[in-house]
Parts: structure tokens; sequence; C-alpha cells
């Protein structure tokens, strides 16, 4: 159960600090003061100067640092009245917060902290964290000794708007009173406890970065991240993996697979009305985006069957032959079947009787259409989905690339009207996704709770079973999707090979 209690006071820290503190880049601050362990406070945003960030950060978080500077002044805050007037008149900002307010997001609890002094060896204390080792040499030129703190930081349930504190520049790395108590729980933290242990031990035992490489890739994907899903996710698992987040990245729908949610208007037609198009040009539109949804499926759509009067609709020849047939609409008759059965024998000859027949139509039709329909198909062995299954379907294959099989697809592709049972499919493979969720879930636990970096497979047969299993497997079973997820195309698991497969061990590498 997470405890909620009461906070009184801010640390105030530079910017771009509080910055890498929230993005989980470090877990250490620079007090001007000891602080005791279990001591709890937010962070609270103090201004820096251009030449200040250039000067303490060291280049890899340079462009991280500016960008949390930039906003910073985006919002208006700390500038001057007459700068502030300046803005608003040239139209130049949007303020989203009130001229002396600014916005909390995170608190932070002690776990320990260090005094440091020149016996430290600073080259490597900089690798560990964003400052270069001229921060601390400064430091130390003014005091014989520094602080640092390890932070447990946690997200606030929703920032918080306060009004700014005055001489705000004299506290900086100090501790000022909140102008009322803040309620927080330790619902949201930042990283997990075992991640959170392993960069506390990183640190104290100044072991060097293991992967820089990936460090620098990261603060180079950050500022492309806003406008590209795909680098968005990359840069989240790569910080995943960094062990500077806990938190996969939500594999939410690409923007530039926008078209996929027109499939279901476009089959019912639904947009006709708006933009005033015609029958024919309706039609064919529900075609292409019919041939697109196809492909973007996996099955080859050939183009010398290519609709219009006399031609097929659509006509796919891998994996397996597929004719498909197209009408949006509101309605559908039991002409569609006999078109369909008359131009493919006409273009296909005997291979149609070979093909799998689809035709994709509109939305529920009455109960005596439904019905004269479904005897129909069943005559010619013809299936008929909805527009809206269809767009099910392509939105399932966008979110999860290799989720459809279309072999395993083909077995549910039954005459008659069988959206129930290409649902019925779709809930299987988000069951099979479920699973595999789960048990990648089951490695990553057992590991930080043993302290192990891999487990044997029976140790692991063990785990599944007290980790409430969605399903029941066998060993071998268990087995087998360790080895798919351990794939080197699939690289959620790694795998160590041993004489025998119950001597072999597994190891976490990222989330599904």
């Amino acid at each position: 159960m997470n405890k909620s209690f009461s906070i009184s006071t801010v640390l105030c820290l530079p910017v771009p600090d509080i910055e890498a503190l929230i993005q989980g880049r470090i877990i250490v601050a620079l007090p001007k003061s000891f602080l005791h362990s279990g001591k709890t406070f937010a962070f609270y945003p103090v201004e820096m100067s251009t030449v200040e960030i250039n000067k303490y950060y060291r280049t890899n978080f340079l462009p991280i640092a500016k960008t949390a500077w930039e906003k910073f002044h985006q919002a208006g805050i700390l500038l001057q009245p007459e700068q502030l007037n300046l803005i608003k008149t040239q139209k130049q900002l949007q303020l989203p917060l009130s001229q002396n307010n600014v916005l909390i997001k995170a608190w932070a609890r002690c776990e320990f902290c260090r005094t440091l002094d020149k016996t430290e060896p600073l080259d490597i204390l900089s690798q560990l964290t964003i400052w270069k080792a001229e921060r601390f040499e400064e430091i130390l030129q003014k005091h014989p000794h520094f602080f640092l703190a390890y932070l447990r930081v946690h997200h606030l349930d929703k920032p918080l708007e306060i009004p700014s504190i005055p001489n705000i520049q004299q506290k900086l790395g100090k501790f000022a009173p909140l102008p009322h108590n803040i309620s927080v729980s330790e619902s949201k933290p930042l990283l997990s406890d075992q991640i959170f242990i392993q960069r506390k031990q990183q640190l104290q035992n100044r072991q060097p970065p293991l992967h820089p490489e990936l460090e620098e890739l990261q603060g180079v994907l950050l500022p492309m991240a806003k406008n590209n899903p795909a680098v968005q996710l990359l840069e989240q698992e790569i910080r995943v993996f960094l062990g500077w987040s806990n938190q996969p990245g939500k594999n939410s729908l690409d923007p530039d697979l926008s078209w996929i949610k027109t499939i279901a208007p476009l089959g019912n037609r639904s947009i006709e009305f708006e933009e005033k198009k015609s029958n024919y040009q309706a039609g064919t539109d529900f075609e292409n985006i019919s041939r697109q949804s196809l492909e973007f499926l996996g099955f080859q759509v050939e183009n010398a069957y290519k609709g219009g009067a006399g031609g097929l609709d659509l006509y796919c020849s891998q994996p397996y032959p597929l004719v498909c047939e197209c009408k949006a609409g509101r309605s559908i008759t039991d002409r569609a079947v006999e078109e369909l059965d008359r131009i493919g024998k006409r273009h296909l000859q005997e291979n149609y009787l070979q093909a799998v027949r689809l035709i994709i139509g509109p939305g529920e039709p009455t109960k005596q259409l439904k019905e004269t329909l479904i005897k129909s198909a069943k005559l010619s062995q013809t299936s008929v989905i909805k527009a809206m299954t269809l767009q099910k379907l392509v939105e399932l294959k966008a979110k999860y690339p290799g989720a459809i099989d279309l072999m395993e697809l083909k077995q549910y592709l039954e005459p008659g009207q069988i959206d129930d049972k290409i649902n019925e499919y779709i809930d299987q493979v988000k069951k099979e996704i479920k699973l595999r969720s789960h048990i990648i879930q089951v490695v990553k636990k057992h590991l930080e709770k043993t302290d192990s970096k891999d487990a044997k497979v029976s140790e692991l047969i063990t785990a599944y079973l007290y980790q409430d299993p969605p399903q029941n497997l066998d060993d071998q079973e268990l087995y087998n999707i360790l080895i798919e997820l351990s794939s080197p195309l699939t690289g959620y698991l790694g795998r160590i090979k041993a004489d025998s497969w119950q001597n072999e061990h597994f190891y976490y590498l990222r989330d599904l």
C-alpha cells in the first residue's frame, strides 16, 4: 500500500539538474548542506545563465540542459515584467502559467548523503553524472568539501503551480518553505527498487558507465523524439536499458498510420455526404483503402486483376489466393456474392475454386438481409466481414507488427458473416501477447527478487507458477516461449545455452 504524507519544503536546484533527475539520468543532487536520510521535499527550479550551462554540464547533456532552460523561459518564469510585456506584445509566446508562478513536477526522499573532498576521483564522478569535473573543482576551490545527496525521485500525481519564491538565486542548493503543504504519495516512483539500488551501488563504487555510446545516442535522439513516434519509442527503450527509467514506452498507433482510422468510415460511406462524393467515387475510395489494408496485413495484391467494369476489386496471390469484393455503402445485397462468383470464375477460371472468397461490406444489415446474405454466402463458400472488422485487424497489426499470422487467420475465414470469428481470432492474439508480456515480467521480477543476473529454466518454471499465471503451461510450453522471446529477432530476453534445455539460463533485456 502506498503511503501518503505532506511535504512542506522545496530544494532549490538549477533547472537542468531537475530535468536530469526527472528523466532519471542522475539520482544525485548537489545541496549546500548535508541531508539526513529520510528527508522529503519537492524540487523548485532556479534559473541559470547560458554561460553557466556551457561551463558546468557535460557535452552529451548540453542539448537537454539548453532545452530545459528554453522551456523554463517559454513558461514566462522569472522574466522581468517589462520582458513579459514585450513578449506578449510581439505575440511570440503563449504563457501557460501566471506571471509569478512556477510549476512543481516531482518530489524526492534523501536515501543517503556523502561528504566528498579533493581525494575523490572527480573524473569518474563526472562520467556517472551530468556535471563536468570542473564543476566539482570550482566548488572545492571555495570549500574544503561538497555534498552528494542520493535521491529517490517520485512524480507528483499532477504538476502543482505555486507562487514564485523571492530572491530565489540566493537559495540555490538550499531549502525554502512551500506557501502551503502539499500531499504526496509513493505511487509514482521514477525507478524501481532494484534499479535504484544498482544505480546507487554503481555511484558509490565509482564504476564507470557500461554503455557511454548509448548515453550519447539517447542525447541525440531526445530532441527528435518529439515529432517522431518511432524515435520516441527507441529513445524510451534506451533509457530503460540504461536504468534511467523503469517505464517501457507505450506502444501506441503511429500517427503516420492515421489512414487506418478511415477504413470503417469509408466502408460505411459516412463521409460521402459531407464531401458530396458520387457513389462510384465512394466505392473507389473504399476499394483503395481495402487494398492498402490487405497489403499492410501481408497479402500480395496483384494489379493485373484491378477493379473497374468487369474486373475483380482485389486479388491476392500470396500467402494464399484470396478474391475480395469491396462494397461501400449502408447496405449489401445477394448480388455482391453473385458478381464475385461470376467475375472471379471469368478471370481465374479453375483457380477460383481454390481461392478464399471475401466480401468486405458495410455496417449491420437488417435481419432479413443478413439471413439471405449468409445463405447465399454459404452456397458459394464466401466470407463476409464489416469494414470495422478489417480496421480492427489492421490496428492490431500496426500496434504489434508480428502479431498477425495470415495462415492462422485463414482458418477463421469460414463461409457466412464471420465478424465474430475474426474478433475471436483477435482476442486469441491479444491473449498470446498478454501471456508473453507476463512471462517477460516473471523473468524480470525473479531476477530482481533474487538479485541475480540470470535464472535457470527450472527456477523460472517455479516463479511462473507463483506469479498469477494467466494460463496453465507445462514445462516444455514455457521453455518454448522463453526460446521465442530470446530470439535475436525479438530480443526481449537473453539466453545462455547448455547441454540440455533444463540447464539453460535466461535473463531480462526489455519489456514487450
